[in-house]
């Protein structure tokens, strides 16, 4: 049984139809107007429209020159992490070479990577640079031959943020572009003047971004379609409850419709970890945006059992989960529906989202049910092939002529008679 200390808003789907023909608008401008059209709506929405879109080389150093270089270091320190993670999951990603499910047919596969991609890295309210390295990092240990990046344009100034572009650069982007919106995706969807389309487009960004990837793909392909952040934390006694609220507030701040959950075994803990929420508040440099999110959506449950916990936690299927219970290896077997998973109370949330190594880049709204998160697998492809011996061939067709005949496809039917 759930008992809501605190009970948050359902965050229930909106009428987007204004959002989806605005959106369609835009993309449809960029198809037929190309650069002038970007140029258009880079004025519109971030007050400058800038002659060229690519970032050049002196802009890359004018940043350097305003990042100081004990945050240089962190980045590169992070980018360590998140590229030797994303080689080991590379290394377990294999081809697979003449299998045999009868002798003489060979079968197998070739993993290898897209040609070209976009990151698009968030502006918004933060310079979100740390998405700089999660999207591009592992695109190149992917092999990725054309790596781009772009973000929008801190408003009125024509550049990207220059923590940003740093770590753009750090991280490996091949081009740069300083550009953002649904006139970025729809540019690299189907290619401007000066923009050259890509195969895949990854990374989150607003309302409008997510839709124009939805709109655009299938001409391109897109990692997920991403909503507000959320974090589920299931805890027991022995949790902190000052830490615990740290990790909800630490997604609470990223925007007013973030959503953060507790689901704990004991009341006390439950009373205990909002009354540290409203402590942090009172003191928190964000609490604006917090606060609403906190207020809104933010739940507190009380639960009979860890495996009540277990269930409600698969149901929700949420972006980040977290663990914080005396024995989860009891229960972790059993969870499947989540974005990543972070066991115990020593591993934050937040070392996620900048530094041990995992990507940040996850899928929400229940989209854990049949995705995972961005990874070096993302900008892989499986590529299946075949070849078989004359006998092989000669003692399959048959098979394949008799099936091709029971669909009716004589064509298919005479191609398998031709080889017996």
């Amino acid at each position: 049984m759930l008992e809501y200390i605190k009970k948050g808003k359902e965050r229930t789907k909106e009428d987007n139809s204004d959002l989806r023909r605005a959106v369609s608008a835009i993309i449809d401008d960029i198809i037929d107007h190309g650069d002038a059209a970007v140029r258009k709506y880079s004025e519109k929405f971030d007050g400058f429209a800038r002659e060229v879109f690519r970032v050049s080389s002196e802009e890359i150093a004018e940043a350097y020159s305003l990042v100081g270089p004990e945050e240089v270091n962190d980045m590169k320190q992070a980018l360590q992490n998140i590229t030797s993670f994303a080689e080991a999951q590379r290394s377990t990603i294999l081809d697979l070479k003449e299998f045999q499910p009868r002798p003489g047919i060979f079968l197998g596969h070739r993993v290898v990577p897209v040609q070209s991609c976009c990151c698009y890295v968030p502006g918004g309210r933060f310079p979100l640079y740390s998405s700089a390295m999660m999207l591009i990092a592992p695109a190149k240990v992917a092999g990725v031959k054309r790596v781009c990046a772009c973000s929008p344009v801190v408003h009125g100034t024509g550049k990207i943020n220059e923590k940003t572009l740093v770590a753009m650069h750090l991280a490996g982007a091949d081009e740069i572009y300083a550009v953002g919106g649904v006139q970025v995706i729809a540019s690299f969807a189907y290619g401007t003047e000066s923009i050259e389309p890509v195969d895949v487009i990854v990374g989150p960004g607003n309302q409008y971004v997510a839709e124009a990837k939805r709109q655009c793909y299938g001409q391109v392909g897109i990692d997920f379609i991403a909503g507000p952040s959320e974090v589920l934390a299931v805890a027991d006694e022995h949790a902190d409850p000052k830490v615990l609220a740290a990790d909800l507030l630490a997604q609470c701040e990223h925007d007013p419709n973030a959503k953060g959950i507790l689901l704990t075994t004991d009341r006390m803990l439950a009373e205990a970890v909002i009354a540290a929420v409203e402590e942090e508040l009172s003191w928190l440099p964000t609490e604006y945006i917090a606060r609403k999110s906190w207020d809104m959506f933010g739940e507190v449950v009380v639960i009979d059992s860890l495996e009540e916990a277990v269930r409600t936690a698969n149901e929700y299927a949420p972006e980040h989960l977290e663990i914080n219970v005396a024995d989860p290896e009891r229960i972790i077997p059993d969870l499947y529906n989540y974005g990543s998973l972070f066991i115990g109370g020593n591993t934050a949330e937040v070392f996620g989202d900048y530094a041990s190594g995992t990507n940040h880049t996850l899928p929400t709204v229940k989209a854990a049910r049949y995705t995972g998160g961005v990874y070096v697998g993302t900008f892989l492809k499986t590529l299946t092939h075949q070849s078989m011996t004359p006998a092989a061939s000669r003692e399959l067709a048959p098979l394949a002529n008799r099936l091709a005949k029971g669909e009716g496809l004589m064509g298919h039917a005479y191609a398998a008679e031709v080889r017996f």
